[in-house]
């Protein structure tokens, strides 16, 4: 898994600041920015931050690249739905050779992973036999509707992985740039920072999280699960280490020193 922050809005707290002094003050559009200085424009934030005004900070935006996860984390991040999503397809782009992600559990125990390699290589076996099998179908079709047999397979091919995918296993690798507000971004921490979130969107989740700090450390201050601003959210279903989460998040913002 590999996370990479590929873009961001300019002077992202001193864009939300703006937004906040606008809301608070007579400041007009064209001096907004001026005088806000490195300390004003934190205070802004941790303002923003302790009355729950929230929608300043939606003026912020980041951008990632994400890659080396499965098709199974796919399915939970769009569940984002504040959030713009661009995907490697598997409908244009052939899986002759795909990876996958191994889980954890899996991995360190040899028989579930013999079984889970097994898997994935008849997986493997079964595309490319639907691939070829439809390919040649759809070439000859093409063919015989008029066109050249280079274009036919070009096109045969494309066709023919589209239905072929369906064999593909959650496990199958994916990429994606993911673009979120602060806003969004916050939520999402909020969720599936937390101990019970799927162990794969939670170590995606805490790499994007150190990368927003380096460039909006004031923004995400009091970023990642419900127990690290507050008190537990999950209820009944608790890990019961609020105190262990509390340490871990302050460590990676520097809080602990």
């Amino acid at each position: 898994m590999k996370v990479t922050l590929l873009a961001h809005t300019p002077m992202p707290e001193k864009t939300v600041a703006a937004a906040a002094k606008l809301c608070y003050s007579p400041a007009e559009i064209g001096t907004v920015l001026d005088g806000l200085t490195e300390e004003k424009t934190a205070g802004f934030v941790e303002m923003l931050a302790e009355i729950g005004h929230e929608s300043p900070i939606e003026h912020a935006s980041f951008t990632f690249g994400i890659e080396g996860v499965s098709r199974a984390l796919l399915a939970q991040i769009t569940r984002h739905r504040m959030a713009s999503f661009s995907v490697q397809s598997q409908r244009y782009v052939s899986e002759k050779q795909f990876d996958y992600v191994l889980p954890p559990e899996i991995e360190n125990d040899a028989e579930a992973r013999e079984v889970f390699e097994r898997s994935m290589a008849r997986a493997q076996e079964d595309y490319d036999r639907l691939s070829a099998i439809l390919s040649e179908k759809h070439k000859l079709r093409l063919m015989n509707e008029g066109a050249d047999e280079r274009t036919a397979a070009r096109k045969a091919e494309k066709q023919a992985i589209e239905d072929a995918r369906f064999v593909l296993p959650n496990a199958c690798e994916t990429k994606m740039i993911v673009t979120m507000n602060a806003r969004s971004l916050l939520n999402f921490f909020r969720h599936r920072c937390c101990n019970r979130a799927q162990w794969e969107i939670r170590a995606v989740a805490d790499e994007m999280l150190r990368l927003v700090l380096e460039v909006a450390p004031h923004i995400f201050a009091n970023a990642g699960p419900a127990c690290v601003s507050g008190s537990c959210t999950e209820g009944k279903m608790s890990c019961g280490k609020a105190a262990e989460m509390r340490a871990k998040y302050a460590a990676m913002k520097g809080q602990d020193k």
